[in-house]
């Protein structure tokens, strides 16, 4: 069962670009909190976080790559609305 994304068994989820958009945004709310601290642990997780956002928006342009492929070869998903899924079982 899916608990987050959108599916057969979870038509109110998310579509995984939205889900990372919404973590890349609490990520980068984070960053600012800690963009002033100088320490070296504050500026190790100020990195880390950087690097995870460029991995992220790598995920993101796939993701929507991945949904544009799907509503041009098959339509709009009707999995939000209990519809069968576009591709897979």
């Amino acid at each position: 069962m899916n608990k987050f994304l959108v599916a057969e068994d979870n038509p109110d989820g998310y579509k995984l670009e939205d889900a990372f958009y919404m973590i890349r945004s609490e990520i980068l709310s984070r960053c600012q909190r800690i963009t002033d601290d100088e320490r070296a642990e504050a500026r190790h997780v100020l990195n880390n976080n950087i690097e995870i956002l460029s991995l992220l928006s790598d995920a993101i342009a796939l993701a929507e790559d991945s949904t544009h492929i799907l509503d041009k070869s098959f339509g709009p998903s009707q999995s939000g609305s209990g519809g069968e899924p576009r591709i897979g079982s």
